[in-house]
């Protein structure tokens, strides 16, 4: 079930935040992410959320965060990934927006392929400032 974000979440989103970014990110610092930890639990709930709550136990096994048309990041446990539960919530915001925006780390490969396969192209290469990665901003249009 995707619903959207409510406060009682906030725990349950800010441990999958963490565990995926570091598991996705290995050519990223933890210390990083950690450091990061309590702004984005401060930013959380300003952006618009969706959350994939499994019907039966109903933990929450993923989220999508946005705000305005760009994603933030899709996040799902890592021993839920590749069980369709990131798909679920991007065609779930393809159907409420007509474009989206997202930026992806190079050598993210996995995340940067999932994006293709879902029609996003990439519209400028770029450098994260913050961890002089190279990324690309990605597009979709309806």
């Amino acid at each position: 079930m995707i619903r959207s974000f409510r406060q009682h979440d906030l725990p349950r989103l800010m441990q999958i935040w963490l565990d995926t970014n570091l598991q996705a990110h290995s050519f990223i610092s933890q210390t990083y992410w950690q450091e990061h930890v309590e702004l984005v639990e401060s930013l959380l709930p300003q952006a618009e959320i969706y959350v994939y709550e499994d019907d039966n136990s109903h933990i929450i096994q993923g989220f999508l965060g946005m705000m305005d048309d760009n994603i933030e990041g899709i996040f799902v446990c890592s021993r839920m990934q590749s069980r369709g539960i990131g798909k679920q919530l991007l065609d779930y915001v393809k159907q409420i927006k007509c474009s989206l925006t997202l930026e992806v780390y190079h050598k993210n490969q996995r995340a940067f392929r999932f994006y293709q396969r879902e029609q996003f192209s990439i519209q400028q290469e770029m450098m994260d400032e913050d961890t002089g990665e190279k990324a690309y901003k990605m597009v979709w249009k309806r």
